[in-house]
């Protein structure tokens, strides 16, 4: 079976991405899930004499490579400019360079404004002083992509002269994104056959949204190595993402890496808190609704026999099928949900849940999993089974005031209160809410993300839907509850989404109890 080495760059070329960057503790974690649970074969952590703050930070990073044996797995792209970029590699403890050369005759000529033949001997020059600093040297082929298009004799000499001086790896960047799966398969697979035992990495830009297929098609070809990026940052379009270049080598072609998928949607929610750059819902892997049946056909279908199942199931990468309770929700979507809260409705009780549902669908209003229950509470009346109850609240904000709230709950029969200040009203809150959960012994997840949104319009006077993500302490449990509240003031409608998250935690640790 073909195997190829992953060569993640997450951290320099994903850094490209605007309004991306990352502090020197969240590059080394980053690095550290990479390297020891992700099992990337390599690691492009930053470019060569970069800020004094990213030279601290590659230093942070090296240290812990050589603690843990991962420093020959660390990269740094450099450049052609003789001892410069090779002094500032080994100042921080890296063993090897990816040295970026002119691939195309017009980045050449052009930019650089020197024959080949110059250039040529500048490489060499540089290559020679790395080899004798003890760094090992990638070489990069910048404008690749056009080059092999429209300079190909260029490209030709200049491999040529590179395959007899000390280098380990060629790379052929899609430095623009412009190629096709067909035309990476032609110019890769000529590559590999014009210069047999030349390891060759790909490195894919997404500017077609051809990334992927592009990465894919190049593994056919014969290349040994591929370059991506986690979520797929990177300049302008981005990079080929990780999960998606894994998934498909293994699954479509039968070609093996060292990754561990079970670890790719871990650092894909790292990368995804500390780049600031939220995934879209629909990213194949590790977007929130790619594990969720909408339609009830395919709920129907997966309930009688995993009808509307593929390779890609949600165990494999530590997450669970969903199934979406809207307007085109059917019966087995609400009989999923519904045996998962562990909850028994008779029929004509589901008929009515569902017209509800259907309903609340056609005004574009989601209904989760997690608010199934309240949903039935306001249909059927039946509120007081819910285990904790917000008796009263009272939430101050004033001007040049700390803000302060009073805070009354019932749990078990029991009425606590508290007072607390905090920063904001909704802080205010949380820190009287806190005092009481403790009171009764609840612990509660982290809050992780808080989306405030309204209808179109801006109105003043409309209601606000505020949604709260909320992480489990448990670092095994992998499942993120996600609670909403609906209204006409924002503070009270997050304290909505509190309050039925509490009462969810407490939901699911009776069930869990129930089953021991």
């Amino acid at each position: 079976m073909k195997k190829i080495e992953i060569m993640d760059t997450t951290l320099r070329d994903g850094e490209q991405m605007q309004n991306v960057s990352y502090t020197a503790d969240e590059k080394l974690t980053i690095a550290q899930i990479l390297l020891q649970e992700v099992k990337v074969d390599r690691l492009e952590i930053t470019s060569a004499r970069a800020s004094e703050g990213e030279k601290v930070m590659v230093r942070k990073i090296t240290d812990w490579a050589e603690n843990f044996g991962f420093i020959k797995s660390l990269e740094i792209l450099s450049f052609v400019d003789k001892e410069k970029s090779v002094d500032w590699a080994k100042s921080v403890g890296i063993k090897r360079i990816n040295l970026l050369t002119k691939g195309s005759r017009k980045h050449c000529e052009k930019q650089l404004g020197k024959s080949l033949s110059e250039h040529l001997a500048d490489i060499e020059e540089t290559v020679d002083y790395a080899v004798k600093n003890d760094i090992e040297v990638n070489i990069y082929l910048e404008d690749f992509s056009s080059g092999i298009l429209n300079s190909p004799d260029y490209l030709f000499e200049m491999v040529d002269r590179i395959v007899k001086i000390p280098v380990i790896r060629i790379m052929l960047p899609d430095t623009l994104g412009m190629l096709e799966p067909f035309t990476v398969y032609e110019k890769v697979k000529l590559m590999a056959d014009r210069y047999p035992g030349v390891k060759f990495d790909y490195h894919p830009h997404n500017d077609y949204g051809l990334g992927t297929a592009n990465a894919l098609a190049a593994a056919r070809a014969g290349i040994s190595g591929l370059h991506t990026t986690v979520n797929g940052l990177g300049e302008r379009a981005g990079n080929s993402s990780l999960d998606e270049v894994v998934v498909g080598l293994k699954d479509l072609y039968n070609i093996e890496t060292n990754i561990d998928e079970t670890k790719l949607y871990k650092v894909s929610k790292f990368v995804e808190m500390f780049s600031g750059q939220r995934l879209a819902s629909n990213k194949p892997i590790y977007g929130s609704n790619v594990f969720t049946q909408t339609a009830g056909i395919h709920a129907d279908g997966d309930k009688k026999g995993d009808l509307y199942a593929n390779k890609l199931i949600p165990e494999r990468f530590g997450r669970t099928r969903e199934y979406a309770l809207g307007k085109l929700a059917g019966k087995a979507n609400l009989d999923i949900n519904l045996k998962k809260l562990g909850i028994e409705l008779d029929a004509e009780k589901k008929k009515i849940l569902l017209n509800k549902i259907v309903e609340l669908g056609d005004k574009k209003e989601s209904i989760t999993l997690e608010d199934l229950p309240y949903l039935i509470s306001d249909i059927f009346e039946v509120r007081d089974k819910l285990p904790f109850k917000l008796v009263n609240c009272v939430v101050n904000t004033t001007y040049q005031f700390k803000p302060f709230s009073a805070v009354k709950c019932s749990y078990n029969g029991k009425t606590m209160e508290a007072y607390s200040y905090g920063d904001g009203g909704y802080d205010a809150f949380m820190n009287s809410l806190k005092q009481i959960l403790q009171t009764f012994g609840i612990e509660i997840p982290k809050l992780s993300d808080y989306i405030v949104t309204i209808p179109p319009g801006g109105k003043t006077d409309a209601l606000v839907q505020t949604t709260i993500y909320w992480e489990p302490r448990d670092k095994e449990s992998r499942k993120t509850i996600v609670t909403k509240g609906i209204n006409s003031d924002q503070i009270m409608a997050a304290i909505e989404a509190t309050i039925r998250m509490v009462n969810i935690i407490l939901t699911m640790k009776t069930d869990n109890n129930s089953h021991q």
